[in-house]
């Protein structure tokens, strides 16, 4: 097996525009066992967190404000959504420059640079229930509720997270596609109308399809959640938290965690703080915070070997809306706390 403990890598999005290659620099330099491709929504709104994978889903067009539903062909972009589906026409699902930039030009990257030094390729979708939550149709209802359209965003989701992986498939290297789902944050809320059992079915859906093709599995939801959510989704190989603000609510789920590291599952910190960050915090700051996390989880049940080898590190969450300057230190600051855990 791959070492992975102590390992390092991003979310998705960085704050640069038109630099793409200083974007790539950073990821490289700081991140360079596990780099990903950047997301970089202020270069483009095609790159937002959702607009970015809606190229070529029914109903869905890009507008000069953003992502809006149409249904006035929706029988016949059904249709043919179905047949490319049943096809397995992966490059109908493909996500082009326009839409994710930052993708293509990791991937020349890669090329011009070779693969030296990476243990893993990381790719990411938008999550499926986040996707469909941040979409309402043309009477205003959300697309979450749509039975139809659900199905089709999980679908349409899957086949680009395969795009994806086929695609940098001839790098040789393993790939971890992380599905990132904010909106279960604000699970049991409300203002949150999904049942546990739709989430766990969606999401054990979504991720055999990515397992089939060889890669591992994380979900990244940097609120707080019913986090059994995720521990109940068998074909879930990696849990990403935010461990710098919510590590008092994570550890509360240490008999469902216990049973996620037992089949395989790897713990990914979210620890180096991004809303939050300061020049001023230190690296060992958070290795301290980790460890008073395997400390309490140990005390607990929890595997304390498990919990220090099965062990991963990112931001809390994405940078795409900070500035440069503040993504250099969160990274600057990742790269310290993974080499003294790797120690």
């Amino acid at each position: 097996m791959i070492k992975i403990k102590g390992l390092a890598t991003g979310i998705g999005s960085l704050p640069h525009s038109d630099n793409i290659d200083e974007a790539l620099d950073l990821i490289f330099q700081s991140i360079p066992e596990i780099p990903f491709w950047p997301q970089l929504p202020k270069r483009d709104l095609r790159e937002g967190m959702v607009t970015q994978y809606s190229e070529n889903i029914p109903c869905l067009r890009v507008g000069r404000d953003g992502l809006f539903f149409q249904a006035q062909d929706k029988d016949q972009e059904l249709e043919l959504f179905y047949e490319r589906l049943i096809a397995n026409d992966f490059e109908y699902f493909r996500i082009s420059p326009d839409f994710a930039r930052g993708l293509h030009a990791f991937y020349k990257r890669l090329e011009q640079r070779g693969t030296s030094g990476i243990e893993f390729i990381k790719c990411h979708i938008t999550g499926p229930f986040t996707f469909a939550a941040s979409i309402k149709d043309e009477s205003g209802g959300c697309l979450l509720h749509d039975q139809v359209f659900m199905q089709v965003v999980l679908k349409a989701l899957m086949m680009k997270a395969i795009w994806q992986i086929k695609y940098f498939a001839r790098f040789g290297k393993p790939i971890i596609v992380f599905i990132d789902e904010p909106y279960l944050g604000a699970f049991g809320s409300a203002y949150t109308p999904i049942n546990r059992e739709d989430v766990v079915s969606g999401l054990i859906e979504l991720t055999e399809g990515i397992k089939a093709e060889g890669a591992l599995t994380g979900v990244h939801c940097c609120g707080n959640t019913d986090w059994s959510i995720l521990t109940d989704t068998l074909t879930l190989d990696i849990i990403n938290f935010d461990a710098y603000s919510f590590l008092d609510k994570f550890i509360l789920y240490a008999d469902n965690l216990k049973g996620f590291l037992e089949r395989g599952g790897i713990i990914c910190w979210g620890v180096a703080p991004t809303q939050e960050y300061s020049p001023k915090i230190k690296a060992e700051a958070l290795v301290a915070k980790i460890r008073e996390g395997i400390d309490i989880l140990g005390k607990k049940g929890v595997d304390r070997d498990l919990l220090s080898q099965r062990l991963l590190i990112t931001p809390a969450c994405g940078l795409g809306t900070l500035d440069i300057q503040s993504a250099k230190g969160i990274f600057s600051l990742l790269r310290e706390t993974s080499e003294i855990l790797q120690k």
